[in-house]
């Protein structure tokens, strides 16, 4: 801090027991790198420098684009073009001079994920591919500093920590990437630009809280949030202990480039919910793919249960003269699974389009959250 101005800037921080002088100090010795300068980067980055976080290092190869102005409020009309790490690190100096921010208009890959990521006491990953995550999740790991995980996706959102030692990281919860396009982006399903601003809220709050060594972090806690309905819940996660990164016998001692697997396969019927009635009618069985964390926002009465992350293992408990609807959440997940359930040798495979989220909103029998 700077003397008295210093003092009156932090002043409600001052006010607070668990801040107070000391931690303020803290945090501003604290260091922080946050990848992506989006919109979740947006009011992680702002948060965390109106806090005083002495050094924020931002990573982002993007430039800003017209479409980016809905959600990542950083960045006005005029900076469509300009490279949002840049960018962005012009604001927080204008927001608050006392602090140091390095800006990084580069990809954050496996040349140089581990070297930043040591540089750091918290990371917050605001990335919007799944690549990014396990790249963040692995170097956090392994240089054993805490992960502030966030995504978003039209209305709903989620947050965690992952990388802190002897608690689960991203790899436990989803062990492996999913096929290219399993999960859509914010520029293929969209987002409900409010979203991104309420989970990087969560997110600086978790990295503040790291920093000051205060409250409980979201530690073997997964976070959902359901904007649409205002909802939000908290689900306990557990480290695996067969996890190839932080397991009891890991298998991956480095960083390396996180290939997703294309999208290839058969082409499958989709039905809209009139076809699924009918479907229904004849005999067909809903598999709902959902993940389990997912399954307990609700249940669907009939469906049989088989996360998408396990049916290559579990593939062998269906009977492949049976017909199947295949559901997800959205619509995206259930997509994969029955081009990848036809290419085992089902020969009647259907997939519901846009997911057991329609089907709620049209019938009474059960509810998702």
């Amino acid at each position: 801090m700077a003397g008295s101005s210093g003092l009156r800037r932090y002043s409600r921080h001052l006010l607070i027991p668990e801040v107070g002088l000391a931690g303020q100090e803290r945090l501003s010795r604290g260091r922080v790198l946050v990848v992506g300068a989006g919109g979740l980067g947006s009011p992680v980055l702002a948060y965390l420098a109106a806090a005083g976080v002495g050094r924020i290092i931002v990573i982002d190869d993007d430039t800003v684009d017209v479409t980016n102005l809905q959600r990542q409020i950083l960045y006005d009309t005029v900076d469509v073009g300009a490279s949002k790490a840049q960018r962005a690190a012009d604001r927080l100096r204008a927001l608050n001079p006392q602090i140091a921010v390095d800006a990084l208009p580069i990809r954050f890959d496996a040349a140089n994920a581990r070297e930043l990521v040591r540089l750091v006491d918290v990371v917050v990953d605001g990335s919007d591919t799944f690549a990014t995550r396990y790249l963040v999740n692995d170097a956090c790991v392994l240089e054993r500093k805490p992960d502030v995980h966030g995504s978003i996706f039209r209305f709903d959102g989620q947050v965690s920590v992952f990388g802190v030692p002897g608690s689960p990281c991203y790899r436990c919860l989803y062990p492996e990437p999913p096929p290219e396009h399993l999960v859509p982006s914010c520029s293929e399903g969209g987002v409900l630009g409010v979203l991104a601003g309420m989970v990087g809220s969560f997110q600086a709050n978790e990295a503040i809280k790291l920093l000051l060594g205060i409250g409980t972090p979201l530690i073997g806690r997964l976070l959902l949030i359901d904007a649409l309905e205002a909802r939000v819940r908290e689900f306990a996660l557990e480290r695996d202990p067969a996890c190839p990164l932080c397991g009891d016998v890991p298998s991956i001692t480095e960083v390396g480039t996180i290939a997703e697997r294309p999208a290839t396969g058969p082409e499958i019927a989709e039905l809209d919910l009139d076809a699924y009635d009918a479907a229904i009618a004849g005999g067909a069985i809903l598999l709902d793919v959902r993940e389990p964390h997912e399954r307990a926002l609700g249940e669907v009465p009939g469906a049989v249960a088989m996360p998408a992350t396990s049916l290559e293992e579990r593939m062998h408990e269906l009977d492949t003269a049976q017909s199947y609807v295949v559901a997800c959440r959205v619509g995206s997940k259930s997509r994969w699974a029955a081009a990848r359930l036809k290419e085992a040798g089902f020969g009647k495979v259907y997939h519901l389009r846009d997911g057991l989220l329609a089907l709620a909103a049209r019938d009474d029998a059960f509810d998702l959250f």
